[in-house]
This record gives structure tokens, C-alpha cells and sequence, in this order.
């Protein structure tokens, strides 16, 4: 091992295989919250932080949104995992005669089709790792878990049926996070990740969002959050295409800085190989 990661969830969660996936030589530490994996990264407890963000078929994952630009970490990876959703039952449970299946809020309406077809009620579990863990202590050949094969092995669990999700491109968009940043790595393709405020006067996103098209920086991301409750008060959440040193991205982020009172630049590191 050279090193640890903390994830969300419990061992087997989507976050944990993020984790192997993109840190396959570093020890995977399982946390309740966001929050903790956060706290954990923060204070040295753990080297990186793992961080879900958004997911191809349920949007983005809004506690984490909140999070970033203020947890004081800073974004070194990126990491796109295939999301294959299975139906894990206790060994020697049948389709037929499953009941119910528990997984996350967001894993549910990921396969609800699925569900729907075979008579299945969906119920919502804090984690799906948590509800493998949950099936296998039951014993209930009625109920099922939504998860990973990885839970299926640490739990002990059959895979009743593979690859349930309805959406076959389902993927989930994980951010590794550092105490310190590391802008000096170069690939043939960067991400920029920043937030800012605009200025409080006349078409001011217009003309921040200006410098990018003419200089020709594709925006990946665009998305508001209000600020401190206030509905005037909004912060932007954006990821472009290019490195802050390269000619057209430092142009283009010179005149975002003109038209906003805040500029902050959360990470940049390599686009992952699996981004579109």
C-alpha cells in the first residue's frame, strides 16, 4: 500500500470500486458522510479523498456540489466508473420470488424499469453497499440488494441478475481530492475546475462567459448555487477544457476575472480516458 483513500459508503459501494479503480495500489477507508470523507482528507488521517459528483442517468449529487468550494481540498483526478446495478440475493434466491430490492435514493430510479417488470418494490437504503450487508444478515430470500458484484463478494451474496440499470451507458463521475494541488502534471487533455462570483451589474455572466468563446475554451459544466440562502447572492460552478498556463485559457479567465468579485480555481488534473 502507498497510501489511503476515504470513500462514502460501506465496503463494496460504488465509491469503494472507484477507489480500486483509480487507486488500485491504495488502502480504501470507508466513511458515514461526505462530510467525513472531507474531514479525514483535510486533517492527514488519509492521503486522498474520493468524491461522487454526478451521475449520468440521476444528475449531479447535490451534498457534494455544496461541499467543494468550501472543504479547502483540491481536485487531482478525475474518474469515470460504469455503474453495472445487480440484484444480490442470499444464496439460493430466486428471481421469481424476491420481493423487494433496497438500494440509495439514487440507484433506485436507475433500474426502476427493471423492477417494475418483475413486481419488485424498490426500498430506499442509506447505501447500497449497506443494503447487501443488510440482506446478507437477514437471510430473507425475498429481499435483494442493489449493488456491485464487489458486495456480492464481500458479503457473500448471489447475483441474481447482472447489469439491471435501464440506462446501458450508466456511468458516475468521481473526483479524487488532495490536501495539495498538483497543477504541474500535463496531458494530451486537462480539466479546470473553478467557482466564481459574478459582479453585481448588467449581463455580467454574459460577458464572463464571453472570453471563453472567443478564445475558444469549450466549457464542460455550468451550474448555479445560491449563496448563503440569499436568492441575489449566486455562485458558479464550472469545468473547462485546458490547462490556467495555456495561452487561450489564461486570456479567457483574465476577463472572467474582470466581471466577477471571486475566482476560484478548486483543481486541474487530467481528463480521465473514459470522458466523451
Amino acid at each position: 500500500m502507498t497510501g489511503r483513500i476515504a470513500f462514502q459508503g460501506e465496503p463494496g459501494a460504488y465509491s469503494h470500486q472507484a477507489c480500486q479503480q483509480a487507486r488500485p495500489d491504495f488502502e480504501a477507508v470507508a466513511c458515514t458522510t461526505f462530510e467525513d470523507v472531507v474531514d479525514l482528507t483535510r486533517s492527514g488521517e488519509v492521503d486522498l479523498g474520493m468524491l461522487a459528483v454526478e451521475n449520468s442517468t440521476y444528475g449531479r449529487v447535490a451534498d457534494v456540489h455544496r461541499l467543494l468550494p468550501s472543504a479547502g481540498l483540491h481536485i487531482v483526478d478525475e474518474a469515470f466508473v460504469r455503474v453495472h446495478v445487480n440484484l444480490l440475493g442470499v444464496p439460493g434466491a430466486r428471481l421469481d420470488g424476491i420481493r423487494e430490492a433496497h438500494g440509495h435514493v439514487v440507484i433506485l430510479p436507475q433500474c426502476a424499469g427493471f423492477l417494475k417488470s418483475h413486481g419488485i418494490r424498490g426500498k430506499v437504503s442509506s447505501d447500497n453497499a449497506r443494503a447487501a450487508r443488510e440482506v446478507a444478515e437477514a437471510g430473507d430470500p425475498t429481499r435483494a440488494a442493489l449493488a456491485s458484484e464487489l458486495a456480492a463478494r464481500i458479503y457473500g451474496l448471489d447475483v441474481i441478475a447482472r447489469h439491471i440499470e435501464d440506462q446501458k451507458n450508466n456511468t458516475t463521475r468521481f473526483l479524487v481530492m488532495s490536501r495539495s494541488p498538483d497543477h504541474s502534471r500535463r496531458s494530451d487533455r486537462m480539466i479546470t475546475t473553478f467557482t466564481f462570483r459574478v459582479r453585481n451589474i448588467p449581463a455580467a455572466l454574459y460577458k464572463a462567459m464571453g472570453g471563453f468563446a472567443t478564445n475558444g475554451v469549450n466549457m464542460t459544466k455550468l451550474e448555479s448555487y445560491m449563496v448563503g440562502g440569499s436568492f441575489t447572492a449566486t455562485e458558479f460552478y464550472a469545468d473547462i477544457e485546458g490547462h490556467p498556463e495555456d495561452a487561450n485559457v489564461a486570456l479567457a479567465l483574465e476577463e472572467l476575472r474582470y466581471f466577477t468579485s471571486q475566482v476560484n480555481i478548486l483543481g486541474v488534473y487530467p481528463a480521465d480516458r473514459e470522458r466523451g
